[in-house]
């Protein structure tokens, strides 16, 4: 009887948000079923030409120390430009794969390439895995088996569920295979790539989280994780984020809560692939936005008069970063005090931000505006005066966005249109010159978009016109 070596069976990981090995399930799964593992990186042209510098260098940067920690096992990333519905398939059957896995993604564009790489792969599977959620769609239900409308009742389900195990990597041999050098950033990526950089600041986020109950709403403190990107980017992962922090503490329970509504809107957006487009209570889709061109130029640029919304807009634009009291706070005042659409502001932000993120980035933006399932009342209207009295109190952020207004006090901060012109003047401020006055009265801005959106639920109810 003659033996010999079973044939070499190789499998191929394509890395798209999950840019680690550890905790990944299906960097893992590759390891078990090939003996041979490839991780492919497919740069696909229709991605990134739509996404700021900022988050191109940080992809670039992730992509760099993912290909160094490869090497680190004896391999390299396959990094390949082009059409992942052509690239993917095409090499697979020029390396002779056996297997794909890969962890999803519920974006419109990504279930539609994934569903064409799938049929174009035929015979070999693609095995899908879901290490960019702490629990996969579909698996979040309510008794009638459906996703919840509700957060509060997806949030009661997710915490209660246990999780699949995703499993360990084996140690297989992880190939080296040249395909094209990885782009260089045109500049130092905004934070520390890599998944080791990421654990480091999930060890730091640990030493702050206690108190994240009480200091989540303040931009002047470091009470946030400053790890959406991370998120975003999958160098760490959701589970490994989950358990590490625990809900031990108020603050600790505070933060993951915010993990289950980033997988609720996860969920939603695979159930509704139109979230970014359509409001998810349709009669608000009736609501008769103003074509304000100037106001919005004002928004974009931090030049509204309200110091908060200011600050808030010149974070975005330099950092590609913002708190999440004042994402909310500068969203308010584009739909509620411009009544401009939501979604023209949900693209700019999703265009500029680290974390941008379709589920996440309109899922908040719904949020907001009161058209998502369980979203804020339409009524309920931030004032950014008071929010910004409220959280910033000693006007700290709003100085270091907004370093005209240096020179305030902290309760004149807030509202410099509010003060005289020899108190003005002793400050460095000139209204309308180094500083705008404010582009819309925030009281009638109210009663407008109160009157647009119960027009939009009930037209019969329309007084006047929206746009007057």
């Amino acid at each position: 009887m003659v033996t010999g070596r079973l044939p070499t069976v190789r499998a191929l990981c394509w890395f798209r948000r999950d840019l680690r090995l550890a905790d990944n399930p299906a960097w893992a799964n590759a390891t078990r079923l090939g003996d041979e593992v490839i991780g492919l990186y497919v740069l696909d042209p229709g991605l990134l030409d739509r996404v700021s510098d900022r988050r191109r260098d940080l992809l670039l940067g992730h992509l760099r120390a993912l290909d160094a920690e490869l090497g680190r096992h004896g391999g390299a990333l396959l990094v390949t430009g082009g059409d992942p519905t052509t690239v993917v398939p095409s090499t697979v059957a020029s390396h002779g794969v056996q297997h794909v896995t890969v962890n999803g993604d519920v974006g419109p564009y990504a279930q539609r390439r994934d569903q064409a790489v799938g049929t174009a792969l035929d015979a070999v599977p693609l095995l899908v895995h879901w290490g960019t959620l702490v629990q996969p769609p579909g698996s979040v239900l309510t008794a009638k088996g459906t996703l919840s409308r509700v957060f509060s009742a997806f949030h009661r389900a997710w915490d209660r569920l246990p999780h699949e195990p995703w499993g360990d990597a084996d140690p297989a041999e992880v190939l080296a295979i040249t395909g094209q050098p990885i782009p260089e950033p045109s500049a130092a990526p905004a934070i520390e790539p890599g998944e080791g950089a990421a654990l480091d600041r999930l060890g730091a986020w640990l030493e702050r989280v206690d108190g994240y109950d009480t200091d989540r709403d303040r931009p002047d403190r470091p009470g946030t994780s400053t790890l959406s990107a991370d998120l975003r980017f999958g160098t760490v992962s959701p589970r490994e984020v989950l358990l590490r922090v625990g809900d031990h503490t108020d603050g600790r329970a505070a933060f993951c809560r915010q993990l289950a509504w980033r997988d609720w809107y996860a969920h939603t957006t695979l159930a509704r692939p139109d979230i970014a487009n359509a409001a998810l209570r349709p009669e608000y889709d009736r609501i008769e936005w103003r074509d304000d061109p100037t106001g919005f130029e004002a928004w974009q640029q931090g030049r509204t008069g309200y110091p908060i919304v200011d600050a808030g807009m010149r974070e975005l634009t330099a950092t590609g970063f913002m708190h999440n009291r004042v994402r909310m706070i500068t969203a308010s005042f584009l739909v509620k005090d411009l009544l401009i659409d939501w979604r023209r502001g949900e693209r700019h932000f999703r265009h500029h931000l680290l974390d941008g993120d379709v589920a996440q980035n309109a899922g908040n933006w719904q949020w907001v505006a009161g058209t998502g399932p369980d979203a804020a009342p339409y009524f309920r209207i931030f004032n950014p005066i008071t929010q910004s009295e409220r959280f910033d109190p000693d006007g700290a952020y709003i100085r270091r966005w907004v370093p005209e207004l240096a020179g305030l006090d902290r309760k004149a901060i807030h509202r410099p249109d509010r003060l005289g012109p020899l108190e003005l003047e002793a400050a460095g401020v000139t209204l309308g010159d180094t500083y705008p006055h404010p582009i819309v009265d925030h009281a009638a801005a109210r009663e407008r978009t109160l009157r647009a959106y119960a027009a939009a639920k009930d037209p019969a109810r329309l007084v006047s016109s929206p746009n007057a």
